[in-house]
């Protein structure tokens, strides 16, 4: 499977039976959750509202949080537990975007069947306890529709967030 960057994807056919309701996440890795969290956290003075760690994620997190209520903002700052495993968490620094969506599973259904490029594992339930799935950065031959170069997580919106954003 070969990857075509400079592909574009065919027209959509067929009505979107989802809304992407805002931004959820930024995520940012490096090396050193220490010197991430001097940055954002002492620096900065972002609120740190929790703590993740997946072995298969290949990563420790800080879960910060700009904001309040349904437009609140995660940052997520990420150390990989190996930085030589895969997925690459600190590589590149601007790791990933998250958006709401109304309908993730609908989403995907949706998205898939226009060919697009989702990473391994399925829906599942991410770090902030959403369900979630990635977008690859990276089409192939099977799947040419990607992320254009950038990892998007889409995230189910709770209802305040859906209410919010109506």
């Amino acid at each position: 499977m070969s990857e075509q960057p400079s592909k574009a994807p065919r027209p959509v056919t067929t009505p979107r039976p989802f809304k992407i309701l805002g931004l959820q996440q930024i995520a940012v890795g490096g090396l050193s959750l220490d010197a991430l969290r001097g940055l954002w956290v002492d620096t900065l003075g972002v609120d740190k509202v929790g703590e993740f760690e997946s072995e298969s994620e290949n990563v420790r997190e800080d879960i910060l949080q700009l904001g309040s209520g349904p437009h609140a903002v995660e940052v997520d700052l990420m150390q990989p537990l190996d930085p030589d495993g895969r997925p690459k968490v600190h590589d590149p620094a601007l790791n990933h975007i998250g958006l709401w969506v109304d309908d993730l599973g609908a989403a995907v259904e949706w998205l898939d069947a226009q060919r697009m490029r989702f990473t391994p594992g399925g829906i599942r339930k991410g770090a902030s306890g959403h369900d979630i799935c990635f977008v690859h950065p990276k089409g192939n031959d099977e799947f040419p529709v990607s992320g254009q170069g950038v990892l998007i997580e889409l995230v189910q919106a709770p209802a305040e967030v859906i209410a919010a954003n109506s």
